[in-house]
């Protein structure tokens, strides 16, 4: 059964940095893409940064210059530097693992078949 867990989260002041992992257990297949997810409150869930098995980095205009993904294939593993953050940033920050295209672009969230439970990150003005 595949697993995937979040930790990294916490209250930073505006301008600071926070790094988030996701580990991803339970497969030993490589992934179609991995991708980093956040729900702000009262707002849907959208996509912030991700990678497919055959592109480089994508990431949301708004994070742009600011975040910074990253992957080890080996531990099965995703990244998400932030840095510069403000309080628009403010969210539940989810990882979500894609084992096949699914015929969904990479930034959907249909995409993706198996999401960790989030992790909080505040960001205080």
């Amino acid at each position: 059964q595949v697993q995937v867990v979040e930790s990294g989260g916490g209250l930073v002041q505006a301008g600071g940095s926070l790094r988030l992992s996701c580990a991803a257990s339970g497969r030993t297949s490589s992934w179609y893409a991995m991708a980093w997810f956040r729900q702000a409150p009262g707002k849907e869930r959208r996509f912030v940064a991700g990678f497919t098995w055959s592109s480089s980095a994508d990431y949301a205009d708004s994070v742009k210059g600011r975040f910074t993904i990253s992957r080890d294939l080996v531990k099965n593993a995703l990244y998400l530097q932030m840095s510069n953050l403000q309080p628009e940033d403010t969210a539940l920050y989810y990882c979500a693992m894609a084992p096949v295209f699914t015929g969904w672009g990479p930034r959907r969230e249909n995409a993706y078949d198996y999401w960790g439970q989030g992790t909080q990150v505040t960001v205080s003005s």
